[in-house]
């Protein structure tokens, strides 16, 4: 069974206290007519209940079940002429005087109801967002205000909204402050620690769109490269299985042990050419032109010049369901719909110079790379970045591309960024969720399996910030089903960057003792 909501507050041995709060519909009521947010308009403030659910009027689940008694605040916040941002503030009955704001995917406009529901089923008072619009990235065409909401100001604004929001209910002002998203959420937060960092004490990204335009070619560059069923380097998905498995075959040993997952996929060289057909065959194999296109895909991407522009996709994932003949619809919309606002363009046609017309444009600074993270540093804020090592949408090694970018451009090495700012690499672990291994790390309410710092993101976060004491590693839970509901079947300690883990071969696989974090060099 998964966690109730009582255990969420009472496992976290090291929580505040939870603070009294109203509890009564009136006093609830009473924020849709005494709240002041700043050019807002308040549509509702009404009660919940735990195990109750509501309609979710965004393009997740259609229901949403509540896991705390809360109070449940709906507004819209005008932004420019042209924009505007709806968001949701959940204020739990059980507040610990923590206030949360959860990210975004993808460029989607879709307030995310079920981190919001994790982040109050622990206490905080959380807002979510969508990003400043519905759907898809169509509502970017010719609105620069869309588009700054999506790349910055929505969170930054929804920071503010969550703290007033708090303050008016509780009658007291907040704790301290926390992010967690992942993806575009990922970017999000490093956003907000880049340009706006007094928003947020802790926080915590995930697998960060960072890097944005050119991750944006680089995910759109795929289908060319690959071409369509037909071309001679299109790979079926029964040929991305034979890739999978060879590349498990090539490298699932180099980290001690062979369990069908990579723990360090950096030190992998794959070498497509072990799959190619022999004279005369033709099945379970590969021709010279798609071990070539294989090749490429686990190479870094380049300019004309030789600059590196996006680090290679790591070996690990299947990406039998990931390259189709159709390049992901992200990149397709962020060219039509905001570097050439036209909605014509064709994604057949990407070239580097449309990288490079991404990279001049650049709005509102969406690449997200400022390597230069002293404010945030400075004001005490803390960072914990992790990515999945089975990513088969964001690359891990683009992580750690950024990781030694801010080591560079800070002129600090690990044991100094280990301060503010540590880095974990989560292998077995899919885009932000799924994947083969040990991958429930607390990130999102599926794979909570225990609010314990130890295996927990966001409350190793809570401990960091609160007490001072930073996570050394991150331990994940392999279940059976894949989440949180269904019983362990594995765990790992994962490393902190840049160390990595090696089997020590004293006992199962299985059991996080049997490895151990060592320096990659």
């Amino acid at each position: 069974m998964p966690p109730s909501p009582s255990f969420f507050l009472a496992a976290v041995h090291f929580a505040a206290h939870a603070l009294a709060s109203p509890s009564d519909a009136d006093g609830c009521a009473a924020l849709s007519k005494s709240l002041r947010i700043p050019n807002a308009l308040i549509h509702s403030a009404h009660r919940l209940q735990a195990g109750g659910s509501f309609p979710a009027q965004s393009c997740g689940p259609h229901q949403q079940v509540v896991d705390a008694n809360l109070c449940r605040v709906s507004l819209t916040v005008t932004t420019s002429s042209t924009s505007k941002v709806s968001m949701e503030v959940w204020l739990p009955d059980k507040w610990t005087g923590r206030v949360l704001a959860v990210g975004n995917s993808g460029l989607d406009g879709c307030i995310h109801y079920d981190d919001i529901n994790y982040g109050v089923s622990a206490g905080f008072a959380t807002v979510g967002t969508n990003n400043g619009h519905d759907g898809g990235g169509a509502a970017f065409y010719r609105n620069p205000g869309t588009v700054e909401d999506y790349v910055s100001r929505a969170i930054h604004t929804a920071s503010s909204v969550v703290k007033e929001a708090s303050r008016a209910y509780y009658g007291k002002r907040h704790t301290k402050a926390y992010y967690l998203g992942c993806s575009t959420g990922g970017r999000q937060g490093f956003k907000e620690a880049q340009s706006f960092p007094d928003d947020f004490d802790g926080i915590v990204a995930g697998a960060p769109a960072i890097n944005f335009n050119s991750l944006i070619y680089w995910s759109g560059h795929f289908s060319n490269l690959l071409g369509r069923p037909g071309s001679p380097t299109f790979l079926t998905p029964a040929e991305w299985n034979l890739v999978y498995a060879d590349v498990l075959k090539q490298c699932d040993h180099l980290d001690g042990v062979v369990d069908g997952v990579l723990e360090d996929p950096h030190l992998c060289h794959y070498r497509p050419e072990a799959l190619l057909c022999a004279a005369g065959r033709t099945n379970n194999c590969l021709t010279a032109a798609q071990a070539g296109a294989v090749r490429a895909v686990f190479s870094p991407l380049r300019s004309s010049q030789g600059d590196l522009m996006c680090p290679r996709m790591q070996p690990g994932p299947n990406f039998a369901n990931i390259f189709a003949a159709q390049p992901l619809s992200y990149s397709t919309e962020w060219f039509r719909y905001v570097v050439y606002n036209d909605p014509s363009w064709a994604p057949s046609q990407l070239s580097l110079k449309d990288w490079v017309a991404a990279e001049r444009l650049n709005p509102f600074n969406v690449a997200t790379r400022d390597g230069d993270l002293s404010k945030f540093q400075n004001r005490g804020g803390k960072i914990l970045h992790y990515h999945g090592l089975e990513d088969p949408v964001i690359s891990s090694e683009n992580s750690i591309w950024y990781y030694d970018h801010v080591s560079r451009t800070m002129g600090l090495p690990p044991a100094k960024l280990d301060d503010f700012y540590r880095f974990f690499r989560i292998s077995g672990l899919g885009h932000c969720a799924g994947g083969r291994g040990a991958g429930s790390i607390g990130n999102t309410k599926s794979t909570v399996a225990s609010l314990d710092p130890l295996r927990n993101v966001l409350f190793a976060m809570v401990k960091w910030v609160e007490q001072g004491v930073a996570p050394e590693v991150i331990r994940g839970t392999k279940h059976a089903n894949g989440d949180a509901s269904s019983r362990a079947v594995a765990h790992r300690d994962h490393c902190k960057y840049p160390l990595r883990n090696v089997y020590n071969g004293h006992a199962d696989a299985g059991d996080a003792a049997s490895w151990k974090c060592q320096s990659s060099a």
